[in-house]
């Protein structure tokens, strides 16, 4: 009962704690002083005296059975050992058994094999004697002229009658013709006969979709002459009523895909036939459709015969990548395009002649369309060394030589005229890169580039250069309207629509060849010689603001502005002239950000602010100020250095604040005048300038001004 206690009290999960907890726990006396029964302490040692010597003979006896085990567990290993040894030995044997068994067996199939070929050997010609017997049967038949055999008669027996006669057709070819003409002919008439019987039935089973019997009657044609006229036969029978559509390439894409399909259960060598069939649509039916289209525009209708051509050369190219993925021998790539080449080789070669010829005759119709619609007469511009003479002296003096045109504000340049230009370029480089051998590629795109830069660039934007310097009027015009301007704007924007197609379209033709040197230097070239031009114009251009300007002062400033006759009785803030100058300046500098893009705005109206301050300077040179006309004089320059703000230049700013300053001369006490002279504005100007504007002063003389500058 003890041992039953404590083997009670080793439950799982053992725990030492909770294992004399309820030891004590069961002891009477043992538990808590809370408990039914008193807390006894002798009884409790008493407890766990009596049941250590439990633990210790129950350990005694655990131990006992521990090594009772071990005995019998080494014993057990040395039974299962002396049994591995034993089956070991047993598997050696079995092992050495197996070994003699393959050899045994190796050899019996050595004698079987060579025991094989010995009956093949004997085998053999006993079977070409059979067959030699049978054959000389059937030629005995043909000899008699009766064909006695049912094979010859039987309907359903035509594949073998054919393997009979096609062996008895090639011994026939062996015999002397002199004795045996008669049979040989009857074997070849019989021969021609099934081969015949064989393309009709092989016809008929096409017709009714019996895959099946078309293939045995293929095998058994592949041997005879006429197999590659079945060939010709089903390949015409495939395309009867494909072509329903109005577009043939469509047809032909899906005529292919059904086929290619069908060969290759019908044919031994599908590749073969599926050549053979792609090779007859490109030589017939797509020849034939190449040939309709573009004969009955080539002399007729140019444009549309190169589009048709574009078209057509671009639909069979794509026709021939699809086929590419069918089975059609090793080299089918050179196989299509051989074929293609065939078929475009006579359009191909006087191809970029003709784009030439009409990309001349496009362009040349667009331009004389546009001049006929402004009811314009081209000039013609003149060219040789009196015509350079007189543009050098029309650059360097700015003089009128020759009657100025009036244009009546027409620039003669037109974005749809360019646009149309640029798009019938755009169309030749596309058939360009697509028609063009890659070995002539960059030359005929070049020779393209050209014909762009001569009606594009020559005979419209120079042209309209030309006509746009000619109306140009002289510096001393009065009220003139200045039209270069907008022809400069328009000229800017279409030759950033040229630019954007030289990269697009051009580069890629002819980046990687030496053509690619000559077409920057022809684009260099033509941009150099339209800078120039506009070059001319707006400094001509500006010359005829000035001179407005300066007619303006002219006209309407008066000695009396900075003189006036009561000094006490001035109510402007400024002059009439400086309020008008002002106004038209104003208008100018918003002309020239119209016109201008990029740092050219700024390097033209830097000149415009450059030669405004300029007349300004030598207009109020002209005049003597008293005291109020001098305080007036600092208000018109404050009115112009107000319009040179506009400029957004700083140097023409600090021009006009220099001129303000030195205005400043004019109004200052005399006593002064020395340390204004001194100020950070004046102090790095010539002393002479300074004494120029002091000595406009009219008490120069009375004030004794001029010591301050000894």
């Amino acid at each position: 009962m003890a041992n039953v206690t404590t083997a009670q009290l080793f439950e799982e999960p053992f725990d030492a704690d909770e294992y004399i907890e309820r030891l004590a726990w069961r002891t009477p006396g043992g538990g808590s002083k809370g408990g039914a029964e008193a807390f006894d302490p002798k009884k409790l040692l008493e407890e766990f005296v009596n049941h250590i010597e439990e633990l210790k003979q129950l350990d005694e006896k655990i131990q006992r059975k521990v090594e009772k085990l071990e005995q019998q567990c080494h014993r057990e290993a040395k039974e299962f050992a002396h049994k591995v040894q034993d089956l070991q030995r047993s598997n050696q044997v079995a092992f050495q058994h197996f070994q003699e068994l393959d050899e045994h067996i190796s050899y019996v199939a050595t004698k079987v094999c060579h025991l094989g070929d010995q009956l093949e050997g004997v085998n053999t010609p006993r079977q070409r004697a059979v067959e030699a017997q049978r054959l000389m049967t059937y030629f005995n038949e043909f000899l008699d002229g009766e064909l006695r055999s049912d094979v010859f008669n039987n309907p359903d027996k035509i594949k073998e009658a054919a393997d009979i006669i096609q062996k008895l057709h090639l011994i026939a070819q062996e015999l002397p013709f002199d004795r045996f003409s008669d049979v040989k002919a009857k074997i070849a008439s019989k021969y021609h006969d099934l081969e015949r019987q064989l393309i009709q039935e092989f016809t008929a089973a096409q017709r009714r979709g019996e895959i099946g019997r078309m293939r045995e009657v293929a095998a058994v044609l592949l041997h005879f002459k006429g197999y590659a006229h079945c060939v010709d036969v089903y390949i015409k029978q495939c395309q009867e009523g494909a072509y329903m559509r109005n577009d043939v390439f469509e047809d032909i894409a899906i005529l292919c895909q059904r086929v290619n399909k069908q060969v290759g259960e019908v044919f031994c060598s599908p590749e073969t036939v599926m050549a053979k069939l792609i090779q007859s649509i490109f030589e017939n039916k797509i020849q034939a459709h190449v040939k309709e289209r573009l004969d009955e525009t080539r002399n007729s209708d140019v444009e549309q015969y190169l589009k048709n051509l574009y078209d057509l050369y671009t639909r069979t190219t794509v026709l021939a990548a699809k086929l590419s993925d069918f089975n059609l021998g090793s080299d089918k790539h050179t196989f299509l395009s051989k074929l293609i080449k065939n078929i475009f080789s006579c359009y191909l070669e006087s191809y970029i002649d003709m784009e030439r010829q009409y990309l001349q005759n496009r362009s040349g119709m667009i331009l004389q369309r546009y001049y006929d619609s402004k009811n314009h007469q081209k000039r013609p511009v003149g060219t040789g060394s009196i015509q350079e003479l007189k543009e050098r002296i029309r650059q360097r003096t700015n003089l009128p030589l020759g009657p100025s045109i009036d244009t009546h504000g027409e620039t003669f340049l037109s974005q749809e005229v360019v646009v149309n230009l640029l798009q019938e370029t755009r169309h030749a480089f596309e058939r360009c890169n697509k028609l063009s051998d890659p070995a002539d590629l960059p030359k005929n795109a070049f020779s393209i580039f050209l014909l762009l830069v001569e009606y594009l660039c020559v005979d419209h934007i120079d042209y309209a250069l030309e006509i746009g310097l000619s109306a140009i009027p002289s510096a001393d015009a009065k009220n003139a309207n200045l039209y270069f301007l907008d022809v400069v704007q328009q000229a800017n924007t279409i030759f950033h629509l040229f630019d954007k197609q030289f990269n697009d379209h051009l580069m890629p033709l002819i980046s990687s060849s030496p053509k690619l040197t000559e077409c920057l230097h022809k684009k260099k070239e033509v941009i150099e010689q339209m800078e120039v031009k506009l070059d001319t114009g707006i400094d001509r251009t500006l010359n005829c603001m000035i001179g407005q300007m300066k007619h303006i002062l002219a006209t309407e400033q008066k000695k009396t502005d900075f003189k006036p006759e009561d000094e006490n009785n001035v109510m402007i803030q400024y002059t009439t002239a400086c309020s008008k100058v002002c106004a038209y300046v104003s208008k100018q500098v918003e002309r020239v950000r119209r016109s201008m893009d990029g740092k050219n705005v700024d390097t033209v109206l830097t000149e415009l602010g450059v030669r405004f301050h300029r007349l300004i300077h030598e207009h109020l040179q002209q005049f003597s100020y008293s005291s109020m006309g001098g305080m007036l004089a600092i208000c018109d320059v404050a009115e112009y250095r107000r319009s040179a703000k506009d400029f957004r230049v700083p140097l023409v700013l600090q021009l006009f604040d220099t001129l303000h300053a030195l205005c400043n001369l004019l109004v200052v006490a005399p006593d002064n005048l020395k340390q204004v002279c001194s100020g950070e504005q004046l102090t790095n100007l010539d002393r002479n300038l300074l004494h120029a504007f002091v000595q406009l002063r009219v008490d120069y003389r009375s004030a004794r001004l001029g010591r301050h500058f000894s």
